[in-house]
């Protein structure tokens, strides 16, 4: 597998180095380099940047927010109502300058994409319009690891509908001893209940394996079967390439805080496929931001229903999480999708291959090998340790994080992690199981 050009010479998995040297070379020979100081690296106490590996959990602060958020700031203290229409960025139209690389960062027509919300409440508006179940067509799919807050959501739209929550949840498990899921035993799964199946919700890339899954595969399968189909996309957008246009997928979720940099606790975003773009009578929660933009302040006319994803909007937007946002895929448009993710692979592969050097019999990596089932980042295992291995990591200045019962997460992020990063923490890692 060809996977680095270094000198016109291929670089393959079978000819990596174990050693700081090589290390230093391949990120001398990065083209995005230059990227990782536009973002503000943790530090220890004595003022030393930290091994930042949580990039899956809370992306770190370009160095261009601060400069974004401040117009926001300045605008309306100088400009205060009229900062609507007379901002440097009119903040009616805000969202609107958001569309466009989002739709590329998630692989969508702009018609179909729109920021709002956090991701569980857009889950649940999405389900408002999705999940219309019948008596006969009632039940969920949702894979058995699925990110808390979402088998929370779906358990909570089946009582909400009349339905009994565990009846009416069905679970698609990893087989006996494994921790990857097999589409096969989804196939099985939909042969045996796919007439009672109303959503199969699945997340596109698992919170705790870090398994990518076959988006267009999944959607075409519950289609078959009548199933409206959805992902929640949280550990995917500016991880994977996402295609969700042509995945075909009913909608989809995410949150703009992990690989998308935007901040703690900031917007989401939804994707509804244009093929309900101009369905007026889809079911769905509305509000005046979803009302016709043309005579949206004329404030007495009936409800006039926006065509595409704008259409489930509910209010108007928080502009200052909108900066952020803006700030983060301003960087995104400037380097591109493709390039991000094309490091990204040498960066988890190179990562990869330290750890496999450590040996079979000390560390299992769950995240599946194969670089396209997978995002950047590596769910590993360690032999008989428990979480005061991660808390040894991180007191070694590594920032990473456990998910019980034995997993600990890294992600190194190609925008800011470097491949001296990767090389100085499985050197950190390597020291504290010779202690």
């Amino acid at each position: 597998m060809l996977i680095f050009v270094r000198n016109r010479k291929p670089i393959t998995l079978s000819n990596y180095k174990s050693d700081l040297k090589f290390a230093l070379e391949l990120d001398q020979n990065d083209a995005l380099k230059s990227y990782r100081n536009q973002f503000h690296i943790p530090k220890d106490k004595r003022g030393n940047e930290l091994i930042y590996m949580t990039g899956n959990s809370l992306g770190l602060q370009p160095k261009q927010t601060k400069s974004y958020v401040n117009q926001e700031l300045d605008d309306w203290a100088n400009l205060g109502v009229e900062g609507h229409t007379d901002a440097k960025n009119p903040w009616l139209t805000y969202h609107e300058f958001l569309t466009e690389s989002m739709a590329k960062v998630v692989g969508a027509k702009p018609i179909e994409v729109v920021v709002m919300n956090t991701l569980t409440a857009n889950l649940h508006f999405m389900m408002v319009s999705f999940y219309q179940p019948t008596k006969k067509r009632y039940k969920i799919l949702i894979e058995s690891d699925a990110f808390p807050s979402d088998k929370y959501a779906v358990e909570s739209q089946l009582r909400h509908h009349g339905f009994d929550d565990q009846e009416g949840l069905i679970l698609w498990k990893p087989r006996k001893g494994k921790e990857l899921l097999n589409y096969q035993d989804l196939e099985t799964i939909l042969e045996e209940q796919g007439e009672e199946i109303a959503l199969i919700l699945i997340g596109g890339v698992n919170y705790y394996t870090g398994q990518f899954f076959d988006l267009k595969r999944i959607t075409i399968l519950g289609h078959k079967y009548g199933c409206k189909v959805g992902f929640d996309c949280a550990h995917g957008a500016g991880n994977v390439a996402l295609n969700l246009h042509d995945c075909g997928a009913d909608f989809a979720v995410w949150c703009t805080y992990k690989y998308l940099n935007s901040g703690p606790g900031s917007l989401g975003g939804c994707f509804v496929h244009e093929r309900h773009a101009f369905k007026k009578d889809l079911n769905r929660f509305t509000g005046w931001w979803s009302h016709n933009k043309q005579t949206r302040f004329n404030m007495r006319g009936e409800f006039d229903q926006l065509s595409g994803a704008e259409g489930w909007q509910l209010s108007n937007p928080p502009i200052l999480s909108m900066a952020a946002i803006k700030a983060s895929l301003d960087m995104f448009h400037q380097v591109g999708t493709e390039k991000l993710i094309e490091k990204s692979k040498k960066l988890t592969d190179y990562f990869e291959f330290l750890l496999n050097e450590l040996g079979e019999d000390t560390i299992r990596i769950i995240t599946p090998k194969n670089s396209e089932e997978r995002g950047c980042q590596l769910s590993i295992q360690v032999k008989n340790a428990d979480k005061s291995l991660h808390h040894k990591l991180t007191e070694s200045g590594v920032i990473s994080d456990w998910r019980e019962p034995d997993v600990i997460r890294c992600a190194p992020v190609p925008f800011y992690n470097s491949f001296e990063d990767v090389y100085r923490l499985v050197e950190k890692l390597k020291l504290i199981l010779n202690e």
